[in-house]
């Protein structure tokens, strides 16, 4: 399993600014570790992984991918011929003047499909599911991020030919996402109120938000 993480400390919540990617070779062994020891005392249970803005995963293994979404989309691709699924967490849909980011659209979305190829996957299998492009950030006079962020991923799949077989996105309503990698299955669940006010805040201020360089060991839970 292939795991991309920004490198800074974030909250649980957390839906903000990425500087930096590196690939967590850490983290796959234990989810490696996890999945195996899973799959001999409790085949029911599975390693998940939550992601941030601008981090991407892709498994062949029986891991579930879980990511927080405001304005910001995820798309989950799934080669059901492989049983290997991904992806990504898309914070703006275009990059800045000169800038090369795994937040923006293009990017992550590159990024997702090269990780999925590398564990063996057919692009020309490819079935995406879509996710977020909330417009959580109410009362703005420019157009909503989320819209902008919708409209990128479907005219972007469309024009790779990736059929995008189920959605959710737009509407008010932040989201938290759960993709399934060995069986594409994605379930979503409306964000309670608790938690708006920090993706907001996030999302708001993604521009400002440095990069410390400090590293951030990342998350393997067992549910």
């Amino acid at each position: 399993m292939k795991v991309l993480l920004d490198p800074r400390p974030r909250s649980r919540e957390h839906c903000g600014a990425v500087h930096q990617l590196r690939i967590r070779k850490d983290l796959a062994a234990a989810a490696t570790a996890h999945a195996s020891a899973s799959a001999r005392a409790h085949s029911s249970r599975r390693n998940r992984i939550s992601l941030y803005v601008g981090e991407v995963a892709a498994s062949q293994l029986p891991v579930v991918l879980d990511t927080l979404l405001g304005s910001c989309v995820a798309v989950c691709l799934y080669d059901p011929a492989l049983r290997a699924g991904g992806m990504n967490h898309i914070l703006l849909p275009n990059c800045r003047a000169g800038e090369r980011s795994p937040r923006c659209g293009i990017h992550a979305m590159e990024l997702l499909i090269n990780e999925l190829m590398k564990l063996g996957g057919d692009r020309r299998r490819f079935v995406a599911k879509a996710f977020g492009g909330a417009n959580v950030l109410q009362g703005m006079k420019m157009p909503p991020v989320g819209d902008g962020n919708a409209r990128f991923v479907r005219e972007f799949l469309a024009l790779e030919k990736i059929p995008l077989v189920a959605e959710r996105m737009g509407g008010t309503h932040a989201v938290h996402l759960y993709f399934h990698t060995d069986t594409g299955k994605a379930t979503v669940h409306t964000v309670d109120g608790t938690s708006l006010p920090k993706i907001i805040d996030a999302e708001g201020s993604y521009g400002k938000s440095p990069s410390t360089g400090e590293s951030f060991g990342g998350e393997i839970t067992l549910f």
